[in-house]
């Protein structure tokens, strides 16, 4: 089972899945998730598709009873809107946390043999230790949003669980992450306004520092965490996923021009609340237990992501 299967990454994770064999349900109730992400994989025999919200009670239980025999749920369905979850910070722990919780009480009852949750970044608020360690995130974190304090509780909760995996991504970038959404990340939106010829706006004075990691690196993280690449899967935790390199926004801006031929001004903006400055992932953890790490470099996760955005659109 994937939940967010219409979203960004859980699309290429499902992509991935049914190549290695795997049939699949997906589940997505389309708020931020987009229909044309499953194109190619919709009409697969081995996929299919309930619309749902994942704050619906025994969601799993529902659907193991007409899908008997599953084995695994990665859970990507989030709020994942940082300012969003400012303003609506109800909303975002029920879906974040407590739907969160409710799955992974499901997946004890049926006998999963693991829940891989989404995590983030977010969860380590404005801890300055860099880069960031797995148990810097701890109850005392001064959290800079809802969306970054749902997050450390449900990944406290599924990493205690025996079945658990909370693996904590940080910026994740690459085709199909929409532009247009109030959601997208910043690569995407600098993608989108080098192509139109506008200027690229950045929050602050662009020194943030970031983690980019690209999308095939992610599923192939939530493919070894799970133990489908033919090994055991990771024991239950936490584990930073990201390349352990940093760069500022400013570099990102500079090095998307450049590929883009673009000559469009830099526009700075005010800070936004809730946005951390600087964000590095310790990695050792994760490629110690999984044999994992990011292979894709930043400039050829960046031309592979620009070469699928169409021009005028």
């Amino acid at each position: 089972m994937v939940t967010g299967v219409a979203g960004f990454v859980g699309s290429h994770l499902v992509e991935r899945l049914l190549e290695m064999g795997h049939p699949v349900v997906g589940v997505d109730n389309f708020f931020t998730g987009r229909r044309e992400n499953m194109a190619s994989f919709e009409k697969d025999p081995s996929f299919e598709f309930l619309e749902a919200d994942v704050t619906e009670p025994r969601l799993l239980e529902r659907l193991e009873s007409s899908h008997p025999g599953m084995v695994n749920c990665f859970h990507l369905a989030a709020i994942v809107s940082v300012p969003y979850s400012m303003s609506h910070p109800d909303e975002t722990m029920e879906v974040n946390y407590r739907a969160t919780a409710r799955l992974l009480a499901d997946a004890d009852r049926l006998g999963l043999r693991s829940f891989i949750f989404a995590g983030s970044a977010a969860e380590y608020g404005d801890v300055q230790q860099i880069p960031l360690r797995e148990e810097y995130a701890t109850e005392g974190t001064h959290h800079l949003s809802s969306y970054g304090r749902s997050k450390f509780l449900a990944s406290r909760e599924v990493a205690a669980n025996g079945r658990g995996v909370a693996l904590r991504f940080f910026n994740i970038y690459g085709p199909r992450q929409d532009p247009k959404s109030p959601y997208s990340g910043v690569i995407s939106r600098f993608i989108d306004m080098a192509r139109r010829g506008e200027a690229l706006t950045i929050f602050g004075d662009g020194l943030q520092t970031r983690d980019f990691v690209y999308v095939s690196d992610v599923v192939d993280a939530y493919i070894r965490a799970a133990g489908l690449n033919g090994g055991n899967g990771v024991p239950h935790g936490i584990y930073n996923v990201g390349t352990g390199r940093s760069t500022t926004i400013l570099e990102i801006a500079e090095v998307i021009k450049e590929i883009c031929a673009s000559s469009a001004d830099l526009e700075f903006l005010p800070e936004r609340p809730g946005d951390i400055l600087h964000s590095l992932a310790a990695v050792d953890k994760f490629r110690e237990f999984a044999g994992w790490s990011a292979r894709a470099p930043l400039d050829a996760g960046l031309r592979k992501t620009i070469g699928v955005y169409p021009l005028n659109q």
